[in-house]
């Protein structure tokens, strides 16, 4: 991750934000407020809020990567974009008041007891009727679905052993278990995902 300055970057942000937009802007069509879990460089939330006037966006993230979030949203003068705020899946978190939940790239890189906070949070936040949407690499049936994705999840599981790409079956389970109901499976590039619920 490399940045100009103190602002952080993603070049795979970059690349996927275009896409994962496509699909929000019809999943998310009907809802005012999404919390975004996991927010890292700051650069969907940037550009998601930009794109999607209609709806409050707020970022969040361990406390580590706060500044450097402060640092990608100084001077961009976005009335529906809130100052992050510190999410850890490890704790609870206050009631947001949101009817949508986004996360990109996180399921993989915690572990999976902390996977099962995540839905549990997303469950805990959501009213009925809200939409969760996750974007990442994901496998069908115990299999990978490219070699780029088996060697991807190789080198996080060398980094961190608890990480790893998740099984769409296990992960679609613990949605089911705190009342979410999958609504669309959206095929990405890159060998990714849009996994879209509604509660």
């Amino acid at each position: 991750m490399a940045g100009d300055g103190m602002k952080p970057f993603s070049e795979a942000c970059e690349r996927n934000k275009g896409p994962i937009l496509d699909v929000l802007r019809e999943a998310f069509a009907d809802r005012r407020a999404v919390l975004e879990v996991g927010s890292g460089t700051g650069q969907h939330a940037l550009y998601f809020a930009q794109a999607l006037a209609h709806l409050t966006w707020q970022p969040g993230d361990v406390a580590a990567n706060l500044p450097g979030l402060l640092a990608q949203f100084a001077g961009a003068d976005l009335p529906n974009l809130r100052a992050p705020i510190v999410l850890d899946l490890d704790e609870d978190w206050p009631p947001q008041g949101c009817d949508a939940l986004f996360s990109a790239n996180t399921l993989h890189i915690v572990s999976w007891s902390q996977v099962e906070r995540f839905f549990r949070h997303a469950g805990e936040q959501l009213p009925p009727g809200g939409v969760l949407a996750v974007y990442g690499p994901f496998n069908y049936g115990g299999r990978f679905s490219a070699p780029s994705n088996a060697q991807f999840d190789a080198m996080l599981r060398v980094r961190d052993p608890d990480s790893g790409i998740r099984d769409f079956e296990a992960v679609d389970a613990l949605a089911r278990e705190h009342g979410f109901v999958l609504d669309r499976d959206q095929r990405m590039p890159a060998n990714n995902r849009t996994l879209v619920w509604r509660r």
